[in-house]
């Protein structure tokens, strides 16, 4: 059952990264959007982790 809810939550954190990652524009993206995209997925890495 955890595991489960923990693939769900990985699920949807996936999708916002890349739901966030389409509407980025190349010619506006800064370093501080890049560096936010990169967290999500440094707490999707962390969540994966933990037990």
């Amino acid at each position: 059952m955890v595991q489960d809810a923990k693939i769900i939550q990985l699920k949807t954190q996936l999708q916002t990264f890349l739901d966030q990652l389409d509407q980025l524009d190349p010619t506006n993206t800064s370093v501080e959007d890049v560096d936010q995209l990169l967290e999500l997925i440094e707490k999707m890495e962390q969540a994966l982790q933990e037990k």
